[in-house]
């Protein structure tokens, strides 16, 4: 059963690990990765990625991406989100600070900043405006 607007926003709101998908190439199926998210219900979903990534140099080329968040109990659930970036910006401490809020213990937190800034280099933040969604809920009805 598909999901009303509300709950494919909360849904999406949660702390999945999303699979994006962009177009790379004409003659090859969209590369896809995991990726942590950011989103909150009737805003701009963004990630953050090197610059120099296949999926950043990808998504510049494409102008846009998709992103798909699931989960198999209780049920098996998923929201699918397509768009076009809108912007994309510098990153910064704030922005890793915030995806890492979501997805590690709070204890965490500011050793993954650290880490991110001396060994994983440089990070731009990229923002899609959703666009079309695809949502169900495959559980008993």
């Amino acid at each position: 059963m598909a999901l009303s607007k509300a709950e494919r926003e909360q849904f999406l709101a949660q702390p999945h690990i999303g699979a994006l998908s962009v177009l790379e190439r004409p003659d090859r199926a969209p590369l896809t990765v995991p990726i942590w998210y950011q989103y909150a219900p009737g805003g701009e979903l963004w990630v953050r990625t090197p610059p120099d990534s296949r999926k950043a140099r990808a998504i510049a080329a494409a102008g846009r991406f998709s992103l798909l968040a699931q989960r198999s109990t209780p049920t098996v659930r998923y929201v699918s989100v397509e768009g076009p970036v809108i912007r994309t910006a510098a990153g910064d401490d704030e922005r890793s600070r915030e995806l890492a809020a979501r997805y590690l213990p709070s204890e965490k937190v500011e050793e993954f900043v650290a880490y991110e800034r001396t060994h994983l280099g440089e990070h731009i933040t990229i923002y899609l405006r959703p666009e079309h969604w695809l949502s169900a809920d495959l559980g008993p009805a």
